[in-house]
């Protein structure tokens, strides 16, 4: 029996419209051969401190968000362990965080110095203070990202030799104190202030232009390195849960202790949420930068630890209530007068040095993170109103240069020796 028009156009219907909905679907979403993604698994992570090379963490691995999305889901696919694809996942991540951020993977090279860098700079900056807007227990980024911006003007200023880092007055200021010291108690006084200061004051005529761009560029890999451990995690949290964060774990890309503080993040629970962001920022600080910041300091037989101590000196984070750090421990020396009495020298100088972990985590630990979870908790508004200022004006606002004339003038009034 013939079949009617209108029989015969839903018989057709039925035939073409599942292969063209196929046709369709294999368009949007590119699959990735076997032969490709067997050449992307069980690679290392050979950049991942940034150290090494540009861009991600490993040259082998595409930097296109499109090509990695479809080796990924082909990797997961496939059924094997997450471990074999841990590299590729961490670059997927890593791509869809930087891509977010406006920052091009593939250019971001740490090796070239402040300058060809302060874009991304700002760019990372700005990129956790958003987390921080839009997720009230994201508190790791919101205080990474202000106290990111103090620090990159101080780096911004190195670039500066001669008027901030080779400025002769912080080599003359340091040479006050030494003076001061000796003359009060001789070299059992020297012995007690930092080593930093010391070779300051003895050696910071050896530092040469060669040596502030070694320290600078070591500086912006390490702003780098954390922006490529912590961002892939917070964009995954933020886009897909902690299943996302599972996964990483699952790649043996963050150990146990990471994982759980994840969960505290996601908790709801103020003091778990704290907890958890501590634990961050003390991978921040220790893992991730901790040997960096050694090495840096040991550089060239210890000049290197010079300029880490007039980083301690001049840093200022801008977060409501928190000293400078030259304010938290400041020096003094206590020893016996010629004449036999006790007494105490103090000056406002640092008598630690940020590069030295012990040294930053008791900063961080009794002055940043209880004064920004205050704030986070009961200051929102103002602190809402710091972090949406235009990351432009919160960086140049920070600039060590308009510090330095007050921390000479307090070095010069304020050493003061006292008899017990």
């Amino acid at each position: 029996m013939p079949l009617s028009p209108k029989r015969f156009a839903a018989r057709l219907a039925a035939a073409v419209l599942p292969a063209a909905l196929l046709s369709a679907t294999v368009v949007a979403v590119p699959s990735a051969h076997a032969s490709d993604l067997d050449a992307v698994l069980n690679l290392s992570l050979t950049n991942r401190l940034a150290d090494q090379a540009p861009g991600g963490v490993n040259a082998s691995l595409p930097t296109d968000l499109a090509a990695l999305e479809a080796l990924v889901d082909s990797a997961r696919s496939s059924r094997r362990p997450a471990t074999d694809y841990a590299a590729l996942l961490f670059q997927y991540r890593l791509v869809q965080a930087t891509t977010e951020a406006g920052i091009d993977l593939a250019a971001w090279d740490p090796s070239a110095g402040f300058s060809a860098n302060r874009d991304n700079m700002i760019r990372s900056y700005r990129y956790y203070e958003n987390f921080q807007l839009d997720r009230r227990e994201l508190q790791w980024a919101g205080m990474g990202g202000m106290v990111g911006g103090d620090f990159g003007g101080g780096i911004a200023d190195m670039e500066l030799a001669n008027t901030v880092y080779g400025l002769p007055g912080l080599q003359k200021t340091a040479q006050t104190v030494l003076g001061a010291v000796e003359s009060a108690f001789g070299e059992a006084g020297i012995a007690q202030l930092p080593e930093g200061l010391r070779t300051l004051a003895e050696r910071a005529g050896d530092i040469t232009t060669t040596d502030l761009d070694w320290f600078i560029r070591r500086v912006v890999i390490m702003q780098k390195a954390i922006f490529d451990d912590l961002m892939p995690m917070h964009y995954a949290y933020s886009h897909e849960g902690l299943p996302a964060i599972e996964e990483f774990h699952d790649a043996g890309l963050i150990p146990d202790d990471v994982l759980a503080a994840w969960h505290d993040v996601a908790s709801g629970d103020p003091d778990r949420i704290a907890a958890g962001n501590a634990a961050l920022l003390r991978r921040e600080q220790f893992t991730v930068v901790g040997q960096l910041w050694d090495d840096t300091r040991a550089y060239r037989d210890g000049l290197g630890g010079a300029l880490t101590y007039v980083m301690t000196m001049v840093g200022s984070p801008s977060i409501a209530g928190v000293p400078a750090l030259r304010e938290h421990d400041p020096i003094t020396v206590t020893a016996t007068l010629p004449d036999g009495r006790a007494a105490t020298l103090t000056t406002p100088l640092p008598a630690w040095d940020w590069s030295i972990f012990e040294d930053r985590w008791t900063y961080v630990e009794g002055e940043l993170l209880p004064r920004y979870r205050d704030m986070t908790e009961n200051d929102w508004p103002t602190l809402k109103a710091a972090l949406e200022v235009p990351y432009e004006r919160q960086f140049e606002s920070q600039r060590a240069t308009a510090r330095i004339p007050q921390l000479l003038g307090d070095v010069a009034t304020a050493t003061t020796v006292t008899v017990n």
